[in-house]
């Protein structure tokens, strides 16, 4: 396996700037999530390493070999794409062996590595399928397996999940993670499903508009969000954003009719501060020391088994809460909440974080 390498890093189609001063190393073995909406170009940065497009300017390293102008195919990468790609006239094991083929690789150590791979991911017993029968997961196996018997230096993942029901995808996370330790290969994934990022990954790259927002463990870009952006897109449900009105020398801060009595040292009271963020976990039912208590009537409840999500209409904002399961919640019931101010966020107006001085 191998290390991978971008150095300032951009694409531009015209006047269009799709991608712009990436830069990210990432370790031998590592498993690397590029996460992002639509358009934020988590595909393209992929496709620039797999040699599928051309950057404007910047460089891509393999290992130690610049491989910014080098062909696809001399690359050494292993792509799996949303669509299965599958050969539909073909077998499993053809399907999984057809590069290997084509490279003229003597065929009893194509027989043998086809076996190998098969085993791995419980296909051993479908080599002889094509794919019209199989299922979306056995197909999306058979793709990994394409990937896998090349032992290519990195494999790449453009959202391979996205076609399957949610069970499934779940399933198919728990196999790739699987994979990835098994392996120990170096791994990148485009996806722009939160619970696919922080379930998988090693560390997260969080990008908008072509930038690379945040690069951290899943559980650092939660915690600790760089912007009001990476704030926002992760966690389910997401984070309260309220704005602020008016702070009082004493700290407190204003929200439509709440105040909010925050300690006059957090970054929410300072003039700075445009709006708060309150994660809907942080919100709770018991009271715990120093919080401080929200006063509300519940609106909506969402009963999920294990848990509950209300929201609750307060004198100020709309607050959306995940709490334990609470059978007894129900709407127009008086309700008072509970959080600890170390667990506000506070954002200036161009969403860039406030932190105490």
């Amino acid at each position: 396996m191998s290390s991978v390498r971008f150095e300032n890093l951009n694409k531009r189609f015209g006047e269009k700037v799709v991608v712009e001063d990436f830069s990210l190393d990432v370790e031998d073995g590592e498993f690397i999530v590029l996460l992002g909406p639509s358009g934020c170009g988590k595909t393209t940065t992929l496709r620039m390493l797999a040699g599928l497009e051309s950057p404007t300017n910047g460089q891509i390293y393999i290992g130690d070999r610049e491989v910014t102008d080098v062909p696809s195919r001399q690359r050494d990468v292993a792509m799996v794409f949303q669509s299965y790609a599958l050969y539909p006239h073909k077998t499993v094991a053809e399907n999984m062996s057809f590069a290997l083929r084509l490279a003229k690789m003597p065929k009893d150590e194509i027989e043998t590595r086809v076996k190998s791979v098969a085993k791995t991911l419980g296909l051993d017993s479908m080599l002889d399928a094509r794919p019209r029968t199989l299922s979306g997961g056995q197909r999306q196996r058979v793709a990994l397996g394409r990937a896998m018997i090349r032992d290519p230096a990195v494999f790449l993942f453009d959202e391979p999940l996205s076609n399957l029901d949610a069970k499934l995808r779940s399933t198919m996370r728990s196999e790739l993670i699987q994979m990835h330790n098994e392996l120990k290969a170096t791994m990148i994934y485009v996806t722009h499903d939160q619970m696919e990022a922080m379930t998988m990954a090693d560390r997260i790259v969080i990008m908008n508009g072509g930038i690379a927002q945040q690069i951290g463990t899943p559980l650092d870009v939660y915690d600790d969000p760089a912007n009001q952006f990476v704030a926002q897109f992760i966690g389910s449900p997401g984070i309260n954003v309220v704005p602020i009105h008016k702070t009082d020398a004493d700290g407190a801060i204003t929200m439509g009719k709440l105040k909010l009595p925050l300690p006059k040292d957090h970054p929410g009271a300072s003039i700075q501060s445009a709006c708060i963020g309150m994660r809907p976990e942080h919100l709770s039912l018991a009271k715990k020391p120093k919080a401080i208590e929200i006063k509300g009537t519940v609106d909506a409840v969402e009963q999920l088994g294990a848990e509950t999500i209300f929201e609750v209409e307060t004198a100020g904002p709309r607050l959306v809460v995940r709490a334990p399961r609470a059978s007894d919640l129900k709407p127009g019931v008086p309700i008072a909440l509970y959080l600890n101010p170390d667990e506000i966020l506070a954002f200036d107006a161009d969403g860039n974080r406030v932190r105490v001085a």
